[in-house]
């Protein structure tokens, strides 16, 4: 018995990118409603008609192109009232203004993507970087400093 608390609190003590802050994994609808959000946001994304929208948008020249954007993952809270997508822009451009103007039409970015979807409550959506690219280049970066076998013997 003792060995099975042991087990449990060591598994709540890792923070994977699927597990959720209070250190649970994510319920089978979680990610399910997460997945179908992600679809649609990607759906909503590919148009990008409110990139041209958005006056700060034009400021920055960067409305001549819409920008591809990745949506890596969406979680959503366990109520499934809120949801936190992880973008990264393909080529790795500004984020910033990019999170900025998708922060800014979020409400109808999630009507756009949402409507139609049978839920009880639609999940407010906020937009947040993706930083596991860093994280994984930098985990690459460590990974080839290290000595190969074959460089042992």
């Amino acid at each position: 018995m003792q060995n099975r608390r042991q087990d449990k609190s060591q598994n709540k003590s890792q923070n994977t990118p699927t597990t959720a802050p209070n250190g649970t994994a994510p319920s089978a609808r979680q990610l399910r409603v997460g997945e179908l959000v992600r679809a649609r946001l990607s759906a909503v994304l590919q148009r990008g008609d409110f990139f041209l929208d958005s006056a700060d948008f034009r400021k920055t020249g960067a409305a001549k192109a819409t920008p591809s954007i990745t949506i890596s993952e969406v979680r959503i809270s366990p109520d499934l009232r809120h949801a936190r997508a992880y973008i990264m822009p393909l080529g790795g451009g500004d984020v910033g203004d990019i999170l900025g103007v998708l922060n800014e039409h979020a409400g109808r970015i999630k009507h756009q993507a949402l409507t139609g979807l049978r839920l009880r409550y639609m999940p407010n959506i906020r937009f947040f970087a993706d930083e596991s690219f860093e994280r994984g280049a930098a985990m690459d970066a460590l990974l080839s400093k290290l000595p190969t076998i074959a460089d042992e013997q």
